[in-house]
């Protein structure tokens, strides 16, 4: 088997991202366009970084607005996809929302909507794309999950948000066990702090930040573009033999 630098490329691919308006997923959108992915993505705004990426290869990307947490919407954006490119070969779940509070005072319509777009979401998106990628006999899952799913934060306290993304991983590996033997791999992608809108918060607080930054091996915030590299490899043929990995890109925080 050829194993040249073609096998990072996504020729002919047809890729849905979610959250694909900013941050990780628009780094992955641009990325996975780069390697030859066309790419249909759904958030719930158009953000003005994604009308530019939109306009730039029209043929290449498209939007579907959407709420993950929408009960029609997993089948409407498979189906946009489907209409749009006639297949569905790589699916990246990437929506998701954080909180933090301490546990005892966290509320269950908190801990609910966080549940609901981590882990309900993502579910019901997979389960709608997983269908066409049986009927082809091929398919690609790379669900975003997080550190928080492997350790506790510090300072910040988030037992909705670290709970939601283990569970992520665990339906990752279930994933991946059921469909292996059916043409279709699903990986994990646990993010360390990287700088986006969700952690901008966090990078910008006097506490937090020498916090974050001291726990984190290599002193630095990873950059969404150093996501979307993972993400592309877990999708593409150089991961041919990878499917239930949890790939940690975290500057080495949870080494220690």
């Amino acid at each position: 088997m050829s194993m040249g630098l073609e096998q990072f490329r996504l020729d002919g691919k047809i890729a849905l991202i979610t959250g694909g308006n900013r941050g990780i997923g628009l780094a992955i959108a641009k990325l996975f366009g780069e390697a030859g992915a066309r790419c249909m993505l759904t958030s719930r705004s158009e953000t003005p970084a994604l009308k530019d990426l939109l306009a730039t290869d029209p043929d290449r990307y498209a939007w579907v607005q959407a709420d993950v947490n929408d009960e029609d919407a997993p089948a409407r954006i498979v189906a946009a996809t489907l209409e749009r490119f006639g297949r569905l070969d790589v699916l990246v779940n990437n929506a998701g929302v954080a909180e933090h509070g301490d546990f005892h005072d966290f509320d269950d319509e908190r801990m609910h909507y966080i549940f609901d777009t981590n882990l309900i979401a993502p579910f019901r998106i997979a389960r709608e794309a997983i269908r066409p990628m049986l009927e082809q006999g091929s398919g690609s899952v790379v669900n975003i999950g997080s550190i928080s799913g492997l350790v506790a934060n510090k300072p910040q306290l988030q037992v909705a948000y670290n709970s939601s993304k283990a569970a992520i991983h665990t339906m990752t590996l279930t994933m991946a066990f059921e469909y292996a033997g059916r043409g279709i791999r699903v990986n994990a992608l646990a993010p360390g702090y990287v700088v986006s809108d969700m952690t901008a918060g966090g990078i910008a607080n006097e506490e937090w930040n020498p916090v974050w930054t001291a726990n984190t091996p290599m002193g630095r915030f990873g950059q969404p573009e150093e996501m979307a590299s993972c993400a592309l490899f877990l999708a593409s043929d150089a991961a041919s033999y990878v499917t239930g990995a949890l790939l940690v890109a975290d500057g080495g925080y949870t080494t220690h």
